[in-house]
């Protein structure tokens, strides 16, 4: 227990009185470490770790598997793309969390294969051989890591211009952008199919969605902290009798697999590609510093210039090397941040025995295909509650935001209004070209660049003194205060 610092009589006042010294006679007490930076149990920080690992597979493998099938890939071929998402991502998250040098941001946050850059490789592959394709896409990641890399200080210094306003807006948006990809998840794995959205798939969906809402009521401790793990678990059990849980994964992987360097032939460096990677890079960074900021509101240690530097250079270098071992631009995770928010659970270290998973998954594929057999209407439910409590977290940022504050609501209604576009309108931007695309079909890009232009237009460039006029909430029984209304004076 610390001791109490006690202060001895030095001096007198004016008045006779004894006067007490400001210095502690006892040795200052070390400050306890951080949640961020704190251990856990072996137990709690594997089972803690699988629930990241499950939250997020999904995400991994999907981009590997889009491409992969585009450019002509076998069955054996796609298992190994994908396997090689899955260690670049564990290496990637480590370098995150742990971090080098002043590389990694040092929060529970996680790293994988960005979906941003699907329709650019797509765009990349067509114009292409398919021997060409893949080398083509891992030389303009390779520069557009490297370039990131050396940008991110730089990057980083936009920090100033997320005040919580801005962040509040952007964590929102985070949270509701990803709703939709629970909500795919649970009406079923292949939108062609005749059964996708049956009642069947959105039961599951709702059956694990109660499970997990159950274990979070009813349970107290290490139980309701893998509540999310226990509802995967529970549900894949449960689909069984329905068909819906498919074990052939498990049947078909082996049981070690190495991601060998270059698999798909030397990189090559063409131009147009480079550019539009280098696009996607940015697009990246921009929702990687969101990210962070939400994250560390979230875990309570705010992520200054320096923090979110280190977060994209680890992002810009695991990009870089990943083609090395055929895996593809790495970027955060957002459905992660989720997952911290409703556990409470803060500590990075999980996060890398995640990471860990990760890697083991992609030099043991047989291991990967335990996580591939839980059915995505499973997945879908626990995402409901993953998804929406980032928008929750980003509604609890914006409480603080002095919403009362009319610049501050346009802000807010305007930035949102421009993030949900691209989720409530898919094709509200089809006329544009495909370059601009890539940061306009991404609601928090086009969100978080619509809350940073906005808060500078309002509350910075030729701020006047009524700018910041307030808007009195109506007080029950009475009326609406009048802006500018100055107080009656008495008469004397």
């Amino acid at each position: 227990m610390a001791e109490t610092p006690r202060f001895t009589a030095q001096g007198s006042s004016t008045d006779g009185t004894a006067e007490e010294s400001k210095t502690p006679t006892t040795t200052p007490v070390a400050t306890e470490k951080h949640p961020v930076d704190q251990g856990m149990p072996p137990l709690k920080l594997a089972t803690t770790g699988l629930q990241h690992v499950a939250a997020m597979y999904a995400g991994v493998v999907a981009p590997p598997l889009i491409v992969g099938a585009a450019v002509g890939l076998s069955g054996k071929e796609l298992t190994f793309l994908t396997g090689a998402s899955l260690f670049m991502a564990g290496l990637a998250t480590l370098l995150q969390t742990l971090g080098v040098w002043k590389i990694g941001a040092r929060l529970p946050f996680v790293n994988g294969v960005t979906f941003a850059g699907v329709a650019p490789m797509l765009a990349i592959a067509g114009g292409q051989s398919k021997e060409d394709a893949l080398p083509v896409i891992f030389g303009a990641i390779i520069v557009a890591g490297a370039i990131g890399f050396v940008a991110a200080p730089f990057f980083s210094k936009l920090v100033r211009f997320f005040p919580p306003v801005v962040t509040g807006t952007v964590i929102t948006l985070i949270g509701v952008s990803l709703l939709p990809v629970a909500f795919g998840w649970a009406q079923g794995p292949n939108p062609k199919a005749a059964d996708y959205g049956s009642t069947t798939f959105l039961s599951l969906a709702g059956i694990t969605l109660v499970i997990v809402l159950l274990l979070r009521r009813f349970t107290r401790g290490f139980v309701k902290q893998i509540a999310v793990l226990l509802g995967l678990v529970i549900g894949t059990i449960i689909a069984i009798p329905f068909g819906a849980t498919d074990f052939s994964p498990i049947k078909e992987a082996s049981v070690v697999g190495f991601p060998t360097p270059f698999h798909f032939g030397a990189p090559q460096f063409v131009a147009a590609a480079i550019i539009s990677m280098c696009v996607v890079m940015l697009v990246s960074m921009t929702e990687s510093t969101a990210d962070m900021l939400a994250l560390g509101e979230i875990v309570e240690r705010p992520a200054d210039e320096k923090t979110i530097a280190a977060g994209l250079r680890a992002d810009a270098l695991g990009s870089a090397v990943s083609p090395l071992f055929n895996g593809f631009m790495c970027s955060a995770f957002a459905q992660n941040i989720g997952l911290v928010a409703m556990t409470k659970i803060r500590s990075r270290f999980v996060v890398a025995a995640g990471g860990g998973f990760l890697i083991l998954m992609g030099l043991c594929p047989i291991a990967a295909s335990l996580i591939a057999v839980v059915p995505r209407p499973v997945l879908g439910g626990a995402g409901i509650v993953l998804f929406g409590s980032v928008a929750a977290s980003g509604i609890q940022t914006l409480v603080k935001a002095g919403l009362e504050k009319d610049n501050n609501v346009l802000i807010v209604a305007v930035s949102l209004a421009v993030g949900i576009i691209p989720i409530a309108a898919p094709k509200f931007y089809h006329h544009f070209p495909e370059t601009a695309k890539i940061i306009l079909d991404s609601g928090i890009s086009t969100g978080c660049l619509a809350a940073v232009v906005l808060n500078l237009v309002f509350n910075h460039i030729g701020k006047r003194a009524d700018d910041d006029e307030v808007t009195a909430p109506m007080e029950p029984g009475g009326e609406i205060s009048h802006r500018n209304e100055k107080p009656a004076v008495a008469a004397h």
